[in-house]
């Protein structure tokens, strides 16, 4: 199984227990129920995610050196990755997500992003890896700033070491004004040739380059063409319970695209394939975008081909989506997942 390296997003999740949608009204009281602490952000949903199935993982992230700072590092140890990068900042305050998820809605947050403003991947240590995952450049203010100079040195100097770059974006706040958005557009324009495989959702695409006309097949196919286009090898865009599209570029692009990859250039090579989202009862929403993530970057890193890659996601997702807390370990020589050793 190839290494990855998983950096960037880290946050603690916090999630009330909602019945309902809360009244905001100043001075109403709304009764809640049990609150549940995760590690959350990219860092954690994804590099758990690869660890669970079976992937060598290493975390890079910042947080502070707070009791949720070390909460956050307690979380991620017991989840099976190597912590040995997540820094713990003196003084900093670490981030934490506000997360509420009514019953029969959908989510939103409250977001302090604390240490992450102090990421710029200077210290990510490849060394050993075949892939790096890179999460949420939005909501790293460091990373993102100088026109993403950070961003772009961190995803070359991967591509010079021969590793295999994978990205994931946020969704943008709505709030963001228009010649920020534009001035991000122009970033992620100018740095797709760095990135071998991309995994971003059908709104995370919409905060950059204006919302798709559906969610369909057809519609995920053209938004993962365009960024095939601007340069990217391997898109994967996501749209929850609409499914998940991949598409590719041809073999000479996936070829050069680092040491996972390169490999399996002739079988990833000038795909376009959707898989629709595996039906379950929903519990939460909450970090199943990144699971898919982790599921179809656990095909890479195991030399599956494309089909079976975005099987695991999409069935990996829907797992996070149906309240499953541990992904069971996937076995490529058993075949198809069998679901039945699934733990909740």
């Amino acid at each position: 199984m190839r290494p990855a390296v998983v950096a960037g997003h880290v946050c603690i999740d916090l999630v009330p227990e909602l019945s309902a949608a809360p009244d905001l009204t100043p001075g109403t009281l709304n009764s809640v129920g049990r609150m549940q602490v995760r590690a959350g952000g990219c860092v954690a949903n994804t590099g758990r995610g690869l660890a669970e199935l079976g992937a060598p993982v290493r975390l890079f992230a910042d947080a502070g050196d707070d009791e949720l700072g070390r909460m956050l590092n307690q979380l991620l140890t017991e989840r099976g990755a190597d912590t040995g990068g997540v820094r713990l900042l003196v003084g900093a305050a670490t981030s934490y997500s506000i997360v509420l998820e009514p019953a029969g809605a959908d989510r939103c947050f409250l977001h302090h992003v604390g240490a992450n403003a102090a990421f710029d991947g200077r210290d990510v240590d490849l060394t050993g890896a075949d892939l790096l995952h890179l999460g949420y450049p939005e909501l790293l203010p460091a990373i993102a700033a100088a026109d993403g100079q950070a961003l772009r040195k961190l995803l070359q100097r991967a591509r010079d070491q021969g590793v295999t770059t994978s990205l994931d974006l946020a969704t943008t706040d709505p709030a963001t004004p228009p010649g920020a958005r534009a001035a991000w557009r122009r970033v992620l324009d100018e740095i797709w040739p760095l990135v071998d495989v991309a995994t971003p959702s059908a709104d995370d695409l919409a905060g950059v380059y204006g919302r798709l006309p559906g969610q369909g097949a057809d519609d995920l196919a053209v938004a993962g063409h365009r960024l095939i286009e601007l340069g990217a090898a391997v898109v994967v865009v996501t749209a929850g319970e609409a499914g998940m599209c991949l598409v590719s570029a041809g073999r000479n692009r996936l070829a050069g695209g680092g040491r996972a990859l390169r490999p399996m250039a002739g079988q990833w090579a000038d795909q376009q394939v959707w898989a629709p989202a595996t039906t379950v009862e929903v519990v939460t929403t909450l970090g199943a975008g990144d699971a898919a993530a982790a599921g179809l970057l656990y095909g890479v890193l195991a030399g599956l081909g494309p089909i079976e890659g975005l099987l695991v996601g999409t069935t990996a997702a829907a797992l996070r989506v149906g309240g499953c807390e541990t992904l069971p370990p996937y076995r490529k020589e058993q075949g198809p997942w069998d679901f039945s050793t699934r733990s909740t």
